[in-house]
């Protein structure tokens, strides 16, 4: 390689290193230490031939509110070459006279975290608008005016909405949280940290004493509806089912929703941010359900509360003794399908049976939690004849829609044909304990008198002993 390559590759090295070190060129400008009533501060980041992609929240001064955020950008050509500026400021108004202090802070724009040192920033009197002077914009288009916002009347609202307003204990109750914009709306809006205001709203609304079934939205999706012959954008945010445990009213109160609303420029123009960041908060209107008791039954604390049928796994079985049959007892409906326990058994140990593998699928859907729960027996019957399931299995559950109890019989039959193997049945089983002994152990008769001689024996060779020992005592004193 020559010195004239090895010059030109060295020399481009550097500039792509002095390229790529500008690029992440980041600063943040803080406004003037002193301002008017009527003025606003701003905080501004700025980077180098790079568009902003994220940052941070701005930081909060105590005595100033967040008025809005601008975006600008520019563009430079010198020499053939071009440099692009783009910034992000944050303006703050003020709230009242007085000195307050912003404190150091960082921020992370494009990945990278820059630190500012903070300020004392002087509030004072309000100030008359200076006009700039020797601007020659201001010969050739007038004097620039401060641009003037102004607030759009919007036609939306924030609604909690409830399915029901009264249920029985272990009843489930949908209740869904979402924000309504009418199609005529003509004030902007945006989402504002949704995440963090679910949070909050969740730990409000949660009842202690229910079960919650929560639908995990995560994508905020607009679905257009009609409310009396007017059409909305719906955008849920928020549902679940809760199903209560104990009587009484259960109260969800007020949650407010906050969302980012634009303010507009009054006269519009080229130059500038037309639209001004603000927010506004609304508020739902607070709810209660009663929640009623079950109606008397010996196992109204025990039974399931729902809208229920059963699905069996065959209507008619044939088997031969000793052969491995697997039921299965289905309960699918609507309901808290998370509390549902397994049938009641009757006689169940003529069955061979032994404890069900459970299998369950919960679906959250259209205003309701349905499912199902399989709950399947593997049993070895030895002896020949019809078995009718019915009398072995029995689920007893409360109907709120019809409000009564009912239950859930099998309606399978088992027909089992051979020869009985009972008593292959109890020889294959192993008893365990005594019987174990009975190989093992002499057929011959043992005469108890021996024993009876033994146990003399030992308890006069004991009382020699004691004697003995109280002799030596005696003598040694």
């Amino acid at each position: 390689m020559n010195t004239t390559k090895f010059l030109y590759l060295l020399v481009s090295f550097f500039s792509i290193i002095n390229l790529n070190a500008k690029g992440q060129a980041i600063g943040i400008e803080l406004g003037p230490d002193e301002i008017g009533l009527n003025e606003t501060f701003s905080i501004k980041i700025t980077i180098s031939d790079e568009k902003i992609k994220s940052y941070d929240q701005f930081p909060e001064i105590i005595g100033f509110q967040k008025q809005g955020i601008s975006q600008s950008s520019s563009m430079n050509l010198i020499n053939g070459q071009m440099t692009s500026t783009n910034s992000v400021i944050q303006y703050y108004k003020p709230t009242r006279k007085g000195t307050f202090t912003l404190e150091n802070f960082s921020m992370t724009v494009n990945g990278q975290v820059t630190k500012s040192q903070g300020k004392r920033i002087t509030v004072g009197d309000s100030r008359a608008p200076q006009r700039r002077v020797g601007d020659p914009f201001d010969d050739f288009f007038g004097p620039t005016e401060e641009i003037e916002y102004v607030e759009i009347e919007d036609d939306a609202f924030f609604a909690m909405t409830l399915d029901k307003e009264s249920v029985y204990v272990g009843e489930g109750f949908n209740v869904s949280l979402a924000f309504y914009m009418s199609e005529s709306n003509q004030a902007p809006f945006s989402f504002h940290e949704p995440g963090r205001q679910l949070e909050e709203i969740i730990r409000k609304i949660k009842p202690t004493n229910a079960w919650e079934e929560n639908f995990n939205i995560t994508n905020i999706q607009p679905e257009r509806i009609e409310i009396n012959g007017k059409y909305w954008t719906k955008f849920k945010v928020y549902e679940a089912s809760f199903f209560p445990f104990a009587e009484g009213h259960i109260d969800l109160p007020q949650v407010g929703w906050e969302m980012i609303k634009f303010r507009v420029a009054k006269n519009p123009t080229f130059f500038g941010s037309n639209r001004q960041e603000d927010f506004k908060t609304f508020y739902t209107t607070g709810k209660r359900i009663q929640v009623k008791p079950l109606p008397p039954h010996p196992l109204r604390n025990e039974v399931n509360v729902g809208v229920y049928r059963l699905n069996e796994s065959f209507v008619r079985k044939d088997a031969e003794t000793g052969e491995g049959i697997t039921y299965t007892f289905g309960i699918t409906g609507e309901g808290n399908i998370n509390a549902i326990q397994a049938p009641r058994k009757s006689d169940f140990q003529k069955l061979n049976a032994y404890d069900p593998n459970v299998k369950q699928q919960i679906n959250r859907g259209r205003g309701k939690i349905t499912g199902s729960k399989d709950f399947s027996y593997f049993m070895t019957l030895h002896e020949p004849g019809e078995i009718h399931m019915n009398n072995h299995l029995e689920w007893i559950y409360f109907n709120p829609v019809m409000e009564k109890y009912d239950t859930l019989r099998p309606g399978a039959t088992l027909a089992i044909s051979g020869e009985s193997r009972v008593n292959q049945a109890i020889s294959s089983t192993r008893l365990g304990g005594i019987y174990d002994l009975i190989e093992v152990e002499d057929n011959k008769l043992s005469n108890q008198r021996y024993k009876y001689y033994f146990s003399t024996f030992i308890n006069i060779l004991l009382i020699a002993a004691v004697i003995l020992l109280a002799v030596l005592i005696a003598r040694k004193r």
